[in-house]
C-alpha cells in the first residue's frame, strides 16, 4: 500500500501510531505521537482511519436515544450453581503449623496445639459471625492429638455438628464443621 506524506498510520507489532514524513524504496519514515522520527518497511505499518470516520459510524443515533437504552433495566441473570459447587464449604481453615508460622522453631509441641487451637476456635467465631454455614479445617492425619482436641472444642459449640470431611478431597486428614443458623437476637 503506498503511503503519502502526512497519513495517519500504525504501527503492527507496536504500539506506535504517527504521521508519515517520508517514503522511499518501500521504507517509510513516521514522526510519533511522541515526536520521534523512526523508520519503518510498508508492510509493517498500516492505514489509520481519521476521526471522522469514527463520526461516520455513530452518527446515525443520537446521544438521547443512547442514554435512553442504557438507563432500560435489564433482567438479572440468575446464576446456576452446580450442585457438586452448592454443597461445597466456603471456608477452609488450613491448620498445619507450617500455614501459620513462618517457622515453628522454638516452639513446644504444646505451644504448637494451642496456636493451632486458637486459630481454629478465632476462625470458627468468624464464620458464626458471618453467618458463614460450612468451615473445613485441615488438621492433617498425624498422631490425631490436634483432631481430638478440634472434636472436643467443636462439641462446645450447640449450634455446630461435625464430621469428616470430603474424603476424595481431603483424604482423612480433615474435618468439615456446619453451622447452624438461627435468626439472630436483636
Amino acid at each position: 500500500m503506498p503511503f503519502k506524506v502526512g497519513d495517519q498510520v500504525s504501527v503492527l507489532d507496536e504500539d506506535l501510531s504517527g504521521v508519515v514524513k517520508n517514503t522511499s524504496g518501500g521504507k517509510v519514515s513516521i514522526e510519533t505521537d511522541d515526536g520521534f522520527l523512526l523508520e519503518f518497511f510498508e508492510e509493517e505499518l498500516i492505514m489509520t482511519k481519521p476521526s471522522s470516520f469514527k463520526n461516520q459510524i455513530f452518527s446515525h443515533s443520537s446521544l438521547s436515544s443512547v442514554v435512553s437504552e442504557k438507563e432500560q433495566p435489564k433482567g438479572h441473570k440468575q446464576v446456576k450453581v452446580k450442585a457438586k459447587e452448592r454443597f461445597q464449604p466456603t471456608l477452609e481453615v488450613d491448620l498445619h503449623i507450617n500455614q501459620l508460622l513462618k517457622s515453628p522453631k522454638g516452639m513446644s509441641k504444646h505451644d504448637m496445639l494451642t496456636l493451632q487451637l486458637d486459630t481454629a476456635k478465632r476462625q470458627l467465631e468468624f464464620a458464626i459471625n458471618k453467618r458463614i454455614q460450612k468451615v473445613v479445617f485441615i488438621h492433617g492425619i498425624g498422631e490425631g492429638v490436634l483432631k481430638l482436641e478440634l472434636e472436643y472444642l467443636f462439641g462446645r459449640y450447640n449450634n455446630v455438628k461435625f464430621y469428616d470431611a470430603n474424603y476424595q478431597k481431603y483424604g482423612l486428614g480433615a474435618t468439615e464443621v456446619y453451622i447452624y443458623q438461627s435468626v439472630k437476637p436483636n
